[in-house]
């Protein structure tokens, strides 16, 4: 496995990209969308396991080199300007797209993206952005829509990975866009894992009184559904 960092810039923010990939040659791929805390070890790790699979993991950057929060509140502070203003949250999911779409070990024709927490609404929206993806997987993510000003209809493929007991993102929320889903005609499949709350493929992750815990079962369960759907895509 080759593994790197890659520096790129939006406008005047300097972001880095971590890829893993393994070899050389051009690979289908897979772009990673961080949770609020920022490009961390945990989605760096989901990079690694992507390579280990055959394909390319390039996780993104969306709030910049070494920016990350150390707390709920400096997560939250980090996420809201891209909540507020989804044009931007937008630009910056397509600038990495970018990026990742002109690495020399990048298929570009066979492109998803995979996204945990608000990840999984970063990769939602790269997926309403009109660009060339096969798929958008979220896992434990949210569902707001985009403006319909600048939305655009969904191509991909979807699968969403949720917790059946998730607090933050509820039942009624993911029924909502799953209907949604069916009404533009998206090829889509939801898999809700009974018992889970948020964050249940978060190791470390252990306050259900806010409504996250680690869930290892749903966690495995996830990553097997996160396999067999990039399989089937990639037609390997």
């Amino acid at each position: 496995m080759i593994e790197t960092f890659i520096p790129y810039l939006d406008h005047e923010t300097a972001l880095e990209g971590f890829v893993a990939y393994p070899s050389q040659k051009k690979h289908p791929t897979v772009i990673l969308c961080h949770a609020w805390k920022g490009r961390d070890d945990f989605i760096c790790e989901k990079a690694r396991l992507i390579a280990n699979w055959g394909f390319t993991g390039f996780a993104l950057d969306m709030y910049g080199k070494d920016v990350l929060g150390m707390s709920k509140e400096e997560n939250a502070a980090l996420k809201k300007p891209f909540l507020e203003d989804r044009k931007f949250l937008q630009r910056r999911l397509l600038k990495a797209f970018e990026v990742a779409s002109q690495l020399p070990y990048v298929d570009s024709g066979r492109i998803a993206v995979l996204g945990f927490g608000f990840g999984g609404l970063c990769a939602l929206d790269l997926a309403r952005s009109g660009v060339n993806l096969l798929g958008a997987i979220s896992v434990y993510g949210h569902f707001e829509s985009l403006p319909v000003s600048f939305a655009k209809p969904i191509q991909a493929k979807i699968l969403i990975l949720h917790g059946a007991n998730d607090p933050i993102v509820t039942q009624n929320e993911l029924l909502a866009f799953e209907q949604e889903l069916s009404n533009a005609k998206v090829d889509w499949q939801a898999h809700v894992y009974e018992g889970a709350l948020h964050a249940f493929a978060t190791p470390g992750a252990n306050d259900p009184a806010s409504g996250t815990l680690y869930d290892p079962i749903a966690a495995k369960r996830a990553e097997i559904a996160i396999h067999t759907f990039l399989d089937e895509i990639f037609i390997i």
